[in-house]
Protein backbone atom coordinates (compact mmCIF):
# COMPACT_ATOMS: atom_id res chain seq x y z
CA UNK A 1 0.00 0.00 0.00
CA UNK A 2 1.88 3.18 -1.34
CA UNK A 3 1.50 6.25 1.16
CA UNK A 4 0.23 9.30 0.63
CA UNK A 5 2.79 12.30 1.08
CA UNK A 6 1.38 13.09 4.25
CA UNK A 7 2.43 9.44 5.89
CA UNK A 8 5.74 9.76 4.01
CA UNK A 9 6.31 13.38 5.89
CA UNK A 10 5.28 12.10 8.94
CA UNK A 11 6.63 9.02 8.77
CA UNK A 12 10.20 10.52 8.32
CA UNK A 13 9.39 13.20 10.77
CA UNK A 14 8.74 10.54 13.52
CA UNK A 15 12.05 9.00 12.25
CA UNK A 16 14.20 11.80 12.67
CA UNK A 17 13.05 12.79 15.85
CA UNK A 18 12.66 8.96 17.43
CA UNK A 19 16.63 8.98 16.45
CA UNK A 20 17.50 12.29 17.62
CA UNK A 21 16.24 11.60 20.70
CA UNK A 22 18.33 8.24 20.74
CA UNK A 23 21.70 9.96 20.28
CA UNK A 24 20.48 13.02 22.61
CA UNK A 25 18.95 11.53 25.27
CA UNK A 26 22.33 10.42 27.03
CA UNK A 27 23.56 13.86 26.91
CA UNK A 28 20.54 14.98 28.74
CA UNK A 29 20.23 11.85 31.46
CA UNK A 30 23.88 11.87 32.32
CA UNK A 31 25.70 14.79 33.32
CA UNK A 32 29.27 15.21 31.79
CA UNK A 33 30.93 16.06 34.78
CA UNK A 34 29.58 13.15 36.78
CA UNK A 35 30.25 9.32 36.34
CA UNK A 36 27.36 7.21 35.00
CA UNK A 37 25.50 5.05 37.52
CA UNK A 38 26.35 1.56 38.10
CA UNK A 39 23.85 0.05 36.89
CA UNK A 40 25.40 1.74 33.40
CA UNK A 41 28.69 1.12 34.18
CA UNK A 42 27.81 -3.17 34.88
CA UNK A 43 26.07 -3.29 31.32
CA UNK A 44 28.66 -1.85 29.37
CA UNK A 45 31.18 -4.49 31.27
CA UNK A 46 28.72 -7.77 30.29
CA UNK A 47 26.78 -6.58 27.31
CA UNK A 48 29.45 -7.46 24.96
CA UNK A 49 30.73 -10.90 26.01
CA UNK A 50 26.65 -12.01 26.31
CA UNK A 51 25.67 -10.53 22.67
CA UNK A 52 28.90 -12.52 21.07
CA UNK A 53 27.66 -15.78 23.05
CA UNK A 54 24.17 -15.43 21.74
CA UNK A 55 25.55 -14.92 18.39
CA UNK A 56 27.40 -18.13 18.37
CA UNK A 57 24.32 -19.67 19.57
CA UNK A 58 22.06 -18.08 17.31
CA UNK A 59 24.57 -19.33 14.36
CA UNK A 60 25.58 -22.84 15.54
CA UNK A 61 21.85 -23.25 16.56
CA UNK A 62 20.63 -25.93 13.04
CA UNK A 63 23.91 -27.54 13.04
CA UNK A 64 24.02 -31.24 12.75
CA UNK A 65 26.88 -33.20 13.52
CA UNK A 66 27.79 -36.62 11.57
CA UNK A 67 30.75 -38.06 9.87
CA UNK A 68 30.57 -40.88 7.64
CA UNK A 69 34.54 -41.31 6.66
CA UNK A 70 34.09 -38.42 3.95
CA UNK A 71 35.24 -34.63 4.01
CA UNK A 72 32.01 -33.84 2.35
CA UNK A 73 29.96 -35.50 5.22
CA UNK A 74 31.78 -32.74 6.96
CA UNK A 75 30.89 -29.65 4.87
CA UNK A 76 27.63 -28.80 7.48
CA UNK A 77 29.19 -28.56 10.58
CA UNK A 78 33.02 -28.31 9.95
CA UNK A 79 33.63 -24.68 8.83
CA UNK A 80 31.03 -23.61 11.24
CA UNK A 81 32.65 -25.59 14.30
CA UNK A 82 36.17 -24.06 12.73
CA UNK A 83 35.20 -20.49 12.17
CA UNK A 84 33.49 -20.22 15.94
CA UNK A 85 36.61 -21.58 17.43
CA UNK A 86 38.26 -18.83 15.68
CA UNK A 87 36.22 -16.21 16.44
CA UNK A 88 37.08 -17.20 20.11
CA UNK A 89 40.87 -17.66 20.06
CA UNK A 90 41.28 -14.78 18.30
CA UNK A 91 39.41 -12.72 20.96
CA UNK A 92 41.03 -14.10 23.76
CA UNK A 93 44.52 -12.96 22.23
CA UNK A 94 43.42 -9.06 21.07
CA UNK A 95 40.73 -8.42 22.96
CA UNK A 96 38.86 -6.86 19.82
CA UNK A 97 35.14 -7.65 18.99
CA UNK A 98 35.90 -6.53 15.28
CA UNK A 99 38.84 -8.47 14.77
CA UNK A 100 37.17 -11.52 16.32
CA UNK A 101 34.00 -11.37 14.01
CA UNK A 102 35.79 -9.66 11.04
CA UNK A 103 38.77 -12.96 11.45
CA UNK A 104 35.67 -15.66 11.70
CA UNK A 105 33.96 -14.69 9.10
CA UNK A 106 36.28 -13.87 6.86
CA UNK A 107 37.79 -17.71 7.62
CA UNK A 108 34.24 -19.38 7.17
CA UNK A 109 33.43 -18.06 3.78
CA UNK A 110 36.94 -19.07 2.58
CA UNK A 111 36.31 -22.78 3.76
CA UNK A 112 32.61 -22.95 2.89
CA UNK A 113 33.89 -21.35 -1.08
CA UNK A 114 37.45 -22.89 -1.55
CA UNK A 115 37.82 -25.84 1.16
CA UNK A 116 34.52 -27.38 1.55
CA UNK A 117 32.77 -25.31 -1.95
Amino acid sequence: MPLTTGQAVAAIAVMAAVTFLTRALPFLLFDRGGTPPKVVLYLGRVLPPAIIAMLIVYCLRNTTFGFDGTLASCAGWLPQLLAAAAVVLLHLWKRNNLLSIFGGTALYMVLVQAVFG
